[in-house]
């Protein structure tokens, strides 16, 4: 056994010391470097200077949990006495969800293929990614109340918000997706004389539906979220009367309509990847 161990150290002593091997190891990217080092205090540089600019203090959460649990205790028991009108609030919501996701999906389309560096040229690439930019880092509430201002107090205020700012995500999600293809398909359609049209239609889409597929699911529940806190702004949905029950200290019927809309997530998300399942 001795023997057979120093016979292969020696093929291994042998074997790098090839020139060739040599050579290959030489070339092969150093996983410590100078870059990766100044990169590294950078990000730590950055983290704690977040730290401090959030004011983070876990020693005085523990020290005031007692108060946050009496808090929550005043939630209970929950009272659904008005079950009846939250439940019609909740499908207002959700209603208004599926439609701002629905319409921010379509827009999202175009805006997703003018802002993607291998279908567009970057002369339209750039200033329809800002476009998208300012879209999504402008919060619902704030478009909720520019709506409400134009089209009056309701559930289309709230449409309308939720579409402007999903369309701004979504498009930079199927902007992504579109620069990851492989363009194999699109060079061979493009080969047989087909118009741009028929590339994107033929060679992209195919390519990015199932992605974006899942990325319109994730939104419309994230939109249902959302849209259960832009009645504060009276746009409609269960969140007016989620927003009267906490104005009146009425802390029980909030934790019925807090139980409600967790239900109600629940059996979306249930129903959602049931649906992506079969359509992915």
């Amino acid at each position: 056994m001795a023997k057979i161990s120093n016979n292969l150290e020696n093929s291994d002593k042998n074997f790098l010391a090839i020139p060739a091997v040599i050579e290959m190891l030489s070339l092969e990217k150093k996983r410590v470097t100078n870059t990766r080092i100044i990169f590294l205090l950078g990000a730590l540089i950055i983290l704690i200077f977040s730290y401090r600019q959030s004011e983070i203090n876990f020693l005085a959460l523990f020290q005031r949990s007692g108060n946050m649990v009496e808090y929550i205790q005043s939630y209970f028991p929950p009272d659904f006495s008005d079950w009846k009108i939250y439940l019609e609030d909740t499908i207002i919501t959700i209603s208004m969800g599926l439609w701002g996701t629905i319409l921010a999906a379509i827009a999202a389309v175009p805006f997703s293929l003018l802002a993607s560096e291998n279908i567009s040229p970057v002369w339209i690439v750039q200033p329809i990614r800002r476009i998208l930019d300012a879209m999504r880092a402008i919060n619902e509430m704030v478009f909720a109340l520019i709506f409400v201002v134009a089209v009056g107090l309701g559930p289309f205020a709230g449409v309308l918000a939720l579409f402007i700012h999903t369309a701004g995500t979504l498009g930079k999600l199927f902007s992504e997706a579109v620069e990851s293809i492989d363009l194999g398909p699109v060079e061979g359609i493009r080969a047989t004389g087909a118009s741009k049209i028929q590339e994107i239609i033929f060679g992209v889409i195919p390519q990015v539906m199932p992605l974006w597929t899942s990325f319109v699911l994730y939104r419309f529940e994230s939109n249902v979220r959302s849209a259960s806190v832009l009645g504060i702004v009276g746009a409609g949905g269960i969140g007016v009367s989620l927003y009267q029950s906490f104005g009146a200290f009425q802390y029980q019927k909030v934790c019925a309509i807090l139980i409600i809309l967790i239900l109600a997530t629940s059996i979306i998300d249930l129903l959602s990847a049931k649906l992506r399942n079969w359509l992915v």
